[in-house]
């Protein structure tokens, strides 16, 4: 299973972006619990926003009301849109995907991670 991610770039604060996320390759089939999370440099990884099978989603409580996770079945993908950004949101965005249905608890709980796609937002 690879993920593969893209739609990072530069913006100005108040901008937005939209990142996507499809999940390619043999075993990959299956509509599981999918993400996002981010690393900025010198900081801890965060879990952005999730999305169950089911459709239920969590977010980061800094970007509630600003970034919303959609999902594409037809695609097996999943996009964040990101609006407002503010440059605290600078950072490497990793999507990942878990082995089930639901979102995991805990950020070793999630079985693939794509590669990382720079979000910078500038003042």
């Amino acid at each position: 299973v690879q993920l593969q991610a893209s739609g990072g770039g530069s913006v100005q604060v108040g901008e937005s972006l939209r990142l996507s996320c499809e999940v390619l390759g043999s075993g990959g089939g299956r509509i599981n619990a999918m993400g996002w999370y981010r690393q900025a440099p010198g900081k801890r990884r965060e879990l952005v926003a999730a999305i169950s099978r089911g459709g239920s989603t969590r977010y980061l409580y800094s970007v509630r009301g600003r970034f919303i996770i959609s999902r594409e079945n037809t695609k097996n993908a999943i996009s964040l849109q990101m609006d407002s950004l503010r440059p605290e949101d600078t950072a490497s965005y990793y999507c990942v995907r878990a082995n089930g249905a639901d979102i995991p608890r805990e950020d070793l709980s999630w079985a693939d991670w794509g590669q990382g796609t720079q979000v910078t937002v500038s003042s």
